[in-house]
Formats: structure tokens, sequence, C-alpha cells
């Protein structure tokens, strides 16, 4: 079986089995749990189109997690399904941002692609942040001013409660040579931010908001 699981979609369906366990901990009556594991294969199988039966009857098992052990046996088989964001070197960073002289990027030996939707990190030095994204089936490098709040907020990428900060990038404005400010509040911790991830609807459309569709 190939490899058919984003890490957004891994991300949702281990929320999903911490449902579980806390519903079989906390819940007595057999035909709510009953209801509580159909809905939740339910949303998992959701996240897919044109499954085989082979796919089915791997997530389905869902199911099954009763307990803590239970979930990690899961989430073990499937995590070998997951699809890894593209292979990327640092050379082909580089060219995303041509007009950045001496680009610091991050020791991609060091990162496990199957954990992450975007590439992102921080250069303290310039107070710039650096973002590698798939949009429209295509790598983009997006780079912006970036200022910590020093409190938690919600993230506009993964939409949880965590150190945010403010990232701002200049936008072509509607005339030519005009350039509009356009921005929100992300994740401090990239790292985090992708372990956070449970949809790409918001990611896309932060890029879409700074760079167009």
């Amino acid at each position: 079986m190939n490899p058919f699981i984003r890490n957004d979609q891994f991300n949702f369906i281990k929320n999903q089995t911490q449902g579980l366990i806390n519903g079989h901990a906390t819940v007595n009556d057999q035909a709510v749990l009953r209801a509580l594991k159909t809905l939740t294969s339910e949303k998992v199988l959701s996240l897919f189109e044109n499954l085989n039966e082979e796919q089915k009857k791997l997530l389905q098992a869902i199911s099954d997690v009763k307990e803590k052990a239970d979930a990690e046996t899961f989430l073990e088989q499937i995590k070998g399904m997951v699809v890894p964001f593209k292979e990327i070197t640092e050379p082909s960073i580089k060219k995303l941002f041509p007009k950045v002289k001496k680009l610091k990027v991050p020791s991609l030996e060091e990162i496990d692609f199957k954990e992450i939707s975007y590439l992102g990190w921080t250069d303290k030095g310039s107070n710039k942040k650096f973002l590698v994204v798939e949009h429209n089936n295509k790598i983009v490098g997006i780079s912006g001013g970036y200022k910590n709040s020093n409190k938690k907020g919600i993230c506009t990428l993964c939409n949880r409660f965590e150190e945010i900060g403010m990232f701002t990038s200049a936008a072509k404005g509607t005339t030519q040579d005009a350039f509009i400010k356009r921005g929100n509040y992300i994740c401090q911790d990239s790292q985090e931010c992708n372990h956070n991830i449970t949809s790409l609807d918001k990611l896309h459309d932060f890029v879409e908001l700074l760079i167009g569709s």
C-alpha cells in the first residue's frame, strides 16, 4: 500500500483517537460508545476521496481504540502511510528567496518531513520569518517581518492557542509598483504549529492572502 495520508490528516486522526480514549474513560453506556465509534470512523473516512478497501480497513481500525496503548498501536500502523512533504534541498530553498542574501536555512537532516505541512523558521538576526509551502501543486516561498507578541493567542495557520507573533509581508497592490502590507498572527514555533494543523484550509487561505491563488 502506497502512502496516502497527509500530515494534517494524521494530526486530525490522532485527535480523534484521544476523543475515543476520553469517551471510554468517562462513558459506561454501550450505545453511546457505539455511536461515538461510528461517528469517529465516519469523520476519519470523510477526510479522503476514493479510498480502496485496504485503506478503509486500515483507517476503520480506529474503532478498536479504547485506551492510550491502543491509540499508540493504531497510530504507529498508519504513520507509515503518511506522505512526506515534497523533497527539497538547501539550494532549492534558496532559489525560492532570490532577494535574500546569505539566507540561513534550517538543518534539513533534523526534520521529519512526514510531520510537516509547511517548512517554517525564523531568522532572529533580521527578525524575519520564512515559510516554504506547497500551494496549487507548486512549492512557494514566503518571507516577511516577524514580531513576537509575547503572549498567547490563536494562530492563523493551525487555529490553536499558542505563543504567536505578527507575520507581515508586502503584497502587490492594484497599481504598478504599489505594495500593501498584509499578514496575521502565526505560531512562533513552526514545528509545534505543524503538529497542531488538522486541515490545510487556513494555511492555503494565508498563502492566497499574501501571494494570490
